[in-house]
């Protein structure tokens, strides 16, 4: 049974500046929630209860968002605003939640190395923390499922177009369903033409302890980093490695042009501002 999670969240989100220069990029509001707290929800619902944050520099309001606010609480107790005294203490409830900073930006592999004495001798889940994924099965729990059939590694990937696969880790296999992979080659950032497939690792993983020993053995990697992918790589000539194509919709809040279009298509889900919205996007069309 999965009970752990690590959420790597120690980038300084570059991209966003100077919206982050101040404030976690996984702090980016999707309308009124914080992206981290997507993740840290998904993580909950499928289970996992005991979450490790490998945060950095700078994101303490990570830890802020998580922690009670009782002097917030007893204020919107006064004005009796029972939603958001409810939204606010779920915040609080939802997991335990705890913290390591990584001392020095070296890569996705070296951040998830934070989480070996927290997750000690036990498969974990590992979950990016600027990666959104709405579904109606939480991904992790459909990679936790493949993990207790198979009690080995599980990654999550989605078809991308083949032109831009250069953006990702990518990976290839033996097919043996129709959403699931036995991998035999991952590469980290391909050429297009060189591409196993245009299956994209999608930001969730369900790794076990031995990715730990995998990632003291590897060497740096693009851009002078740790990469988990160079670590799976690894750990993969020793124990099977599965890959799952996602049942759901990923969101990268990465880059400006998807953090604009997530906002946008989570603006249409939402009851309360869909109607509006979409007149006032198809008054734009129009116009």
């Amino acid at each position: 049974m999965i009970k752990k999670a690590v959420i790597p969240a120690a980038g300084l989100g570059t991209r966003f500046l100077p919206a982050t220069k101040a404030q976690p990029k996984e702090m980016l509001p999707i309308i009124d929630t914080p992206t981290i707290q997507f993740v840290v929800q998904e993580a909950v619902d499928s289970g996992i209860d005991d979450i490790l944050i490998v945060s950095g520099k700078g994101k303490r309001a990570i830890e802020d968002h998580f922690d009670r606010n009782q002097e917030l609480e007893s204020i919107l107790q006064e004005k009796q605003d029972e939603d958001a005294y409810n939204a606010v203490r779920h915040i609080g409830d939802m997991a335990n939640i705890h913290y390591i900073r990584q001392k020095e930006l070296n890569g996705l592999g070296d951040a998830i190395s934070y989480g070996r004495q927290h997750v000690g001798n036990e498969a974990f889940a590992v979950l990016l923390g600027d990666t959104i994924i709405d579904s109606i099965i939480p991904v992790t729990q459909q990679l936790i499922d493949l993990y207790e059939q198979y009690n080995q590694s599980v990654v999550a990937v989605e078809e991308v177009p083949q032109e831009i696969v250069f953006r990702y880790g990518v990976i290839g296999g033996k097919k043996l369903t129709d959403t699931l992979w036995q991998v035999t080659e991952m590469v980290e950032k391909p050429d297009v033409d060189k591409s196993p497939s245009n299956l994209a690792f999608a930001g969730r993983y369900i790794l076990t302890p031995e990715i730990f020993q995998a990632l003291e053995d590897t060497p740096p990697g693009k851009n002078n980093e740790l990469q988990l992918t160079d670590a799976m790589i690894r750990m993969g000539e020793f124990q099977s490695i599965y890959a799952h194509r996602i049942e759901g919709k990923r969101y990268d809040i990465g880059n400006k042009l998807d953090y604009l279009k997530t906002m946008v298509e989570f603006g249409l889900k939402r009851k309360e501002f869909a109607d509006e919205l979409m007149g006032f996007l198809k008054n734009i069309v129009k116009s």
